[in-house]
């Protein structure tokens, strides 16, 4: 993303107008740009029901496939079927290519998929980014061979990689996994790139722009405590999620009889509800017909395939009752209501911490019973213990944006028109197809937020007063080749807030920002600049909003604000304690080298935490340190950022480093990122606390 863009005078016919100071976030990760996985992937893997049973064979892949048309699983969204470990021999022949086991496969893996295909379906199928595969047997790995069988994949019409990371002989996870990333691309075939790193790396930081998913954690168990944590430790990297590239929390155990119906129901709608991929683990050729109906069920499914592409938040968490809330493209949420514990309880949500407040009347749908209600907003339901109750909230009228900072392409729209196919939401305009566009790119500045548009067009989205500013990079997408000459313009309500006079696609990307106070709408225009629209495709580049007000005057606790978004490796960022284990409230008192401290953040990297500041605050002191509950083995730095700018870093820290304090001068900022990384050791054990933070505004 472009960065450290100057304000800019912008000119209108009338004069110039005054461009305020630049809002600036930190850039997201651009996703995997082979136009795959815009929403998550949802099929089948055998690796949970058969492992390297000799039920695994060419029979039952078929019968997958057939039961997939059947049984209404493709009519649903599912379709992939796709291959685990043993699918090969132990061996590569002579020209050092994988061979298909004869007995499991005598037809070969190209007639398999082959048969695939005719049903409508896609192939996939497994490899190890190491010597050998994760197996006892030791079939061989991809490592040094990735060219070779990436193409003999691509000959065999395969559809879908999971590549996972055992034997992997100390080669950095990156090289490894962006080696067979390259060689899947070079073959010229779509092919989904699910990388199965198992989360050791903190492959959500590096893997966006090499696959389309990631796992996130270990192997997932067929029982309560096993999907349960591995939901837990998924649901803090909520911010990482996007179309086309998604965390992923590990396959699906729904059916394999390790758990009860209410907690398979709780396990497909947290799978859903935190964008993760749908991929059946159990033997569809036994399931029952209540394994068939929760893995059916269009409404939550629906929640995971929304095209908006976010992942849910955990919103409210307190006694193991948990609220999670997911963002949707008709501006609605979607919302889980989990028990943890063993016994019914009452959970109840409010509109306004669901992040919708605002509407004169909402409907909320129970995606289980299917009961439909009209009301405030408010939403609760008595859950029976492991339970989860799932609903879809929908405002009756337009909502403003939640306060901090928003990027525009999140929101729901307005009014949406466009010359050349629809608007898209962070991709180039492309064709006239949805999704058929590309990375937003200007003058080659890449850009993973913003909306691809073609002139004539217009974009407008709902304010309600609710908002400051908004700020954006502007220009002629380089899917042009220089072609193009259009006009940006920002309407608060009916006046004109910001223009970039005309420009061309040989001009770099011009930044704008525009003062939104008070406006009920904003609307973004953009029209040709008088030489024809045939080349006029154009780029919103990382719009974003800033809405709501800031903490109050005064000296606050950052422990007692709330957090605008937050993210850690291993469980919850915990207030007022140290990060612990894998459980929410399971810390201890902060501690760094014998000192205690009463507040402060508990987290493990790699970690960030971001508070909405809204301009009114000056600065933050704290103290960091790794806590004494890491025994020996932490190795973190700690980094504190204004909007996209580092103002602090601890440098490299241990479990002997004694506090450092960190002053930050915070003047001006939208937003406070509070980051901790890993000191190059691995995350084990990274246990680090923001100690004592205090936060003046």
């Amino acid at each position: 993303m472009a960065s450290a863009l100057t304000a800019l005078t912008l000119f209108t016919g009338g004069g110039a107008l005054a461009v305020g100071l630049e809002l600036a976030t930190a850039p997201p990760a651009l996703a995997l740009d082979n136009g795959l996985n815009l929403t998550p992937q949802m099929g089948f893997n055998n690796w949970n029901s058969t492992h390297c049973g000799a039920q695994f064979d060419e029979a039952m892949i078929k019968g997958i496939a057939d039961l997939f048309v059947s049984k209404g699983l493709k009519a649903a969204g599912y379709q992939y079927v796709n291959l685990d470990d043993c699918w090969a021999q132990p061996q590569r022949d002579g020209a050092g290519d994988l061979v298909p086991d004869p007995v499991r496969f005598p037809h070969g893996i190209k007639a398999l998929a082959d048969y695939v295909h005719a049903k409508g379906l896609k192939f996939g199928l497994y490899s190890s980014a190491g010597d050998h595969t994760c197996d006892v047997n030791g079939f061989p790995g991809g490592l040094g061979h990735e060219q070779q069988d990436a193409r003999l994949w691509a000959s065999w019409g395969v559809d879908y990689l999971k590549y996972d990371n055992c034997h992997n002989q100390g080669v950095d996870a990156r090289t490894r996994y962006r080696a067979m990333g390259d060689a899947l691309k070079a073959t010229g075939r779509p092919i989904l790139y699910s990388i199965c790193e198992w989360g050791s790396t903190g492959p959500w930081e590096w893997a966006p722009p090499v696959g389309n998913s990631w796992r996130t954690t270990g192997d997932i168990d067929d029982t309560w405590d096993s999907m349960i944590s591995i939901a837990q430790a998924n649901q803090g990297l909520a911010d990482y999620a996007k179309p086309g590239a998604f965390n992923d929390p590990d396959m699906l155990e729904v059916g394999n009889g390790g758990m009860t119906a209410t907690e398979y129901r709780t396990h497909f709608s947290l799978w859903a509800e935190m964008a993760a991929p749908l991929m059946i683990g159990t033997d569809l050729r036994t399931a029952a017909p209540e394994t068939l109906a929760i893995l059916t069920n269009t409404d939550v499914i629906a929640v995971d395939q929304d095209p908006l592409g976010r992942q849910g938040s955990v919103v409210s968490s307190e006694n193991g009752l948990v609220v999670m809330s997911k963002p949707l493209a008709d501006g609605g949420r979607a919302v889980t209501l989990t028990n943890e514990g063993s016994y019914d309880a009452t959970i109840t949500v409010t509109a306004r911490t669901l992040g919708i407040a605002g509407a004169n009347s909402y409907k909320v749908k129970d995606l289980w019973s299917k009961k439909s209600s009209t009301g405030d907003g408010t939403v609760s339901a008595v859950v029976p213990g492991h339970g989860t109750a799932m609903f879809r909230v929908t405002p009756g009228s337009p909502v403003p944006p939640p306060t901090g900072v928003t990027q525009l392409s999140d929101l729901p729209f307005g009014t949406a028109t466009n010359q050349w196919g629809p608007v898209e939401r962070d991709r180039s305009n492309g064709d006239i197809q949805p999704a058929d566009g590309h990375t937003l790119t200007i003058r080659g500045a890449a850009y993973a937020k913003g909306l691809g548009v073609h002139a004539p067009s217009e974009v407008g989205v709902h304010l309600g007063g609710a908002c400051r500013n908004l700020v954006t990079d502007v220009g002629i997408d380089d899917e042009t080749y220089g072609n193009g000459s259009v006009r940006f313009q920002i309407f608060r309500d009916a006046a004109l807030a910001a223009d970039s006079g005309p420009m061309t696609g040989k001009d770099p990307a011009r930044h704008l920002t525009a003062d939104l106070t008070g406006a009920t709408t904003v609307r973004l225009v953009v029209t040709d600049a008088g030489d024809g629209t045939s080349y006029d495709h154009a780029d919103w580049a990382g719009p974003r909003l800033a809405c709501g007000s800031g903490p109050a005057a005064g000296a606050h606790q950052l422990s007692d604000l709330a957090w605008a978004s937050a993210g850690n490796s291993w469980g919850p960022v915990e207030k007022d304690m140290s990060n612990g284990e894998n459980q929410a409230r399971d810390g201890r008192t902060i501690t760094i080298a014998g000192t205690t401290y009463a507040k402060g953040l508990g987290v493990n990297a790699l970690s960030q935490v971001v508070y909405f500041l809204g301009g009114s605050c000056t600065s933050l002191a704290t103290d960091v340190g790794v806590d004494t509950e890491a025994n020996g083995r932490a190795s973190v730095s700690f980094e504190i950022y204004k909007d996209a700018v580092k103002v602090a870093d601890s440098g490299l820290m241990t479990v002997t480093s004694a506090p450092r304090h960190l002053t930050a001068d915070l003047t001006g900022a939208e937003e406070l990122r509070l980051v901790v990384t890993d000191g190059g050791d691995g995350t084990i054990s990274d246990h680090a606390d923001w100690a004592g933070p205090v936060l003046s505004c």
